[in-house]
């Protein structure tokens, strides 16, 4: 960009009630609470942990078709369909905000697109101690 090129964009961003919206190589930048219209957090039951794993239901096999869903609900259900994916996976994919992607998933577990699972928690899991005496048990016979 020559100097009087930069010149000229810096009084258009100085100018009072100008707006500079889009950056020129990325396009039109779209807020985050544009895309989940304001929530900052799913109106579901289900915990959206970081590594709960996001599995697309059945009757999501063409999610293009659903003209409510946002391009990202169905980049997201696409991406799910390839190999089910964590939250932070899908975030870290589509580049956006951790809290955006778990609004937008929990609108698609709200219209059964998807479901979410997630890992046992360590309290469920057996003691370790239990588990070496079983493989001890098993290498004395």
């Amino acid at each position: 960009m020559s100097d009087e090129a930069e010149r000229n964009q810096r009084e258009r961003d100085l100018t009072p009630g100008h707006h500079h919206w889009f950056d020129d190589d990325a396009g039109p930048v779209v807020r985050p609470y544009a895309m989940t219209r304001g929530r900052t957090s799913a109106a579901t039951r289900h915990r959206l942990d970081l590594i709960a794993v996001v599995v697309p239901e059945p009757a999501a096999d063409d999610p293009g078709r659903d003209q409510t869903l946002s391009p990202e609900h169905v980049e997201i259900v696409e991406r799910c369909s390839e190999q089910p994916q964590s939250i932070a996976e899908l975030a870290a994919g589509l580049d956006l905000p951790v809290g955006v992607v778990r609004v937008l998933v929990g609108d698609l577990v709200e219209d059964e697109l998807v479901h979410v699972t997630r890992p046992v928690p360590p309290a469920e899991l057996p003691d370790v101690s239990i588990l070496r005496e079983v493989i001890n048990g098993l290498r004395a016979l």
